[in-house]
């Protein structure tokens, strides 16, 4: 063949009508998810330039007021804002050290017949509807820390946050305990090897070595608080006022939009455009939240290979 090589063969398999009809549907199925984010960006960003057109944006993000159904009419969106902050921040200190040492206990310690039934036990907690939580912490976790904290109002940001905190608990603890256990064994084999004791293993080897799985894990959580509405809409309150103080009423971004959503407020008013306009900020938080979190996920699998 005087040193050439014979070209490689391909072979093709012919595909079934059933292969060619299921790729068919999934791409359907993948063009339907696209079109209903792309019409509901189209939708935030058609509705809130209509209401800047009116609002200034000096107005939204600089006023400290936020009275849009009044008279005397504010747009500042900072009151939404902290109310959502206050009550995230509370939701994380919850959800952060009981989700990464549930995350240690079953990924470390457990057994795996107790990993199996633990595991799928405390993700179940992620499948109680919100409106439970909310009436759970109006009914049981406000009256309980009335009982601790004199004067505490009826409706306040601490009892929406601790609730929201164990609603999120499932999310961290369950993508923390994947990032944990994937960590190689040789990593434990070596530290130990260097005389480390388990303890001082997890915290200076593993944790460390999942800290990008841990990372995406608590974004994930932050974006569900800030997106929480039924919690803060029941437990909450809903006055809007600038105050980190977690004993006092606070109104997030969501319970706002389901206040007037619900409420006697004409469609097509400045009033009723307000709740795409503080959509459109949400949406913005979460968006930026969960590509942080994507890449973050990312660069943990690429770590693995």
């Amino acid at each position: 063949m005087n040193g050439e090589t014979a070209p490689a063969l391909v072979l093709t398999t012919p595909r079934s009508w059933g292969e060619i009809v299921a790729e068919r549907v999934f791409q359907l199925f993948a063009a339907i998810s696209i079109l209903t984010a792309v019409g509901i960006v189209v939708v935030l960003f058609g509705e809130s330039i209509a209401f800047f057109e009116a609002v200034s944006l000096g107005d939204f993000f600089g006023d400290t007021q936020w009275t849009p159904l009044f008279a005397d009419a504010h747009f500042g969106i900072w009151p939404l804002l902290c109310g959502t902050f206050l009550t995230t921040v509370i939701a994380i200190t919850v959800a952060l050290p009981l989700g990464v040492l549930a995350a240690i206990y079953l990924s470390e310690y457990a057994s795996p017949r107790a990993r199996a039934w633990l595991k799928p036990s405390l993700e179940l907690l992620a499948g109680v509807p919100t409106v439970v939580y909310g009436y759970f912490a109006l009914a049981v976790v406000t009256p309980a820390l009335q009982g601790v904290i004199p004067g505490l109002s009826g409706s306040n940001a601490l009892s929406a946050g601790l609730v929201m905190g164990l609603m999120i608990l499932p999310i961290i603890a369950s993508i923390s305990e994947d990032a944990i256990y994937a960590v190689p064994g040789s990593l434990r084999e070596g530290a130990a090897a260097l005389g480390g004791t388990r303890v001082r293993t997890i915290w200076r080897v593993v944790l460390p070595s999942a800290s990008s799985g841990i990372t995406a894990a608590v974004i994930l959580g932050v974006s569900r608080a800030i997106g929480e509405t039924m919690i803060v809409a029941i437990a909450a309150g809903l006055e809007p006022r600038m105050t980190l103080d977690p004993r006092e009423p606070v109104e997030t971004m969501t319970a706002y939009i389901v206040q007037v959503s619900l409420g006697d407020t004409p469609a097509g008013s400045l009033a009723y455009q307000t709740i795409f306009a503080v959509g459109l900020v949400l949406f913005l938080i979460t968006l930026g939240f969960n590509v942080l979190s994507h890449r973050l996920r990312r660069r943990l699998r690429a770590g693995r290979t």
